[in-house]
């Protein structure tokens, strides 16, 4: 599906690129109506079958994985590891530590969900679609940087940080971080 998907779109780049930078030109240069040349028609079903075939196979992936794409991943993280954003834990000494840990996700919502935002932008209220992406794209990160830390035998992630990132368009990155440690029983 990866290799169908990356044949479409470059498609799509070769469609886009002989489009504009010699479709365009030739266009301006011609004074009169002749017909479309072969050329340019099939630089635009290129570009347009490239989108489709991007499209399709994307929606293909995410039937069949489920959505988003990717393993499910709970909302909570991984029992054992405790998790806090201050730098000892109260009451357990803290007896070794392992070292950053971290766990990041890029999210993004489709573009039905987007223009949904788009409207709430115009007449105002919460724009739940991100709020939801952003919950599911902490939830992916907190769980990847548990893991990481239970793989090391971490009793506990302190100093936990959020930090994101606008990657592209309304596309976001989300990373954790803290330190793993061992704690005195």
């Amino acid at each position: 599906m990866k290799a169908i998907r990356y044949i479409g779109s470059l498609a799509f780049v070769v469609g886009f690129f002989v489009s504009v930078f010699a479709g365009l030109p030739w266009l301006m240069l011609v004074k009169d109506d002749p017909p479309v040349p072969l050329w340019l028609r099939m630089a635009v079903f290129l570009l347009l079958g490239g989108i489709v075939v991007v499209l399709v196979t994307l929606a293909v992936e995410q039937k069949l994985r489920g959505f988003p794409a990717g393993p499910r991943l709970t909302a909570e993280p991984e029992k054992g590891v405790l998790l806090l954003n201050c730098p000892e834990v109260p009451g357990r000494q803290i007896t070794e530590t392992l070292g950053l840990v971290q766990g990041h996700t890029v999210f993004a919502i489709w573009l039905g969900k987007d223009i949904s935002a788009i409207a709430r932008l115009i007449l105002g209220g919460e724009l739940t679609e991100y709020t939801e992406m952003m919950a599911q794209a902490r939830s992916a990160a907190t769980n990847r940087m548990v893991a990481e830390a239970a793989k090391l035998g971490a009793d506990a992630v302190i100093n936990v940080r959020y930090m994101t990132t606008s990657v592209v368009g309304t596309a976001a990155e989300l990373f954790a971080y803290g330190t793993a440690v061992k704690l005195s029983a």
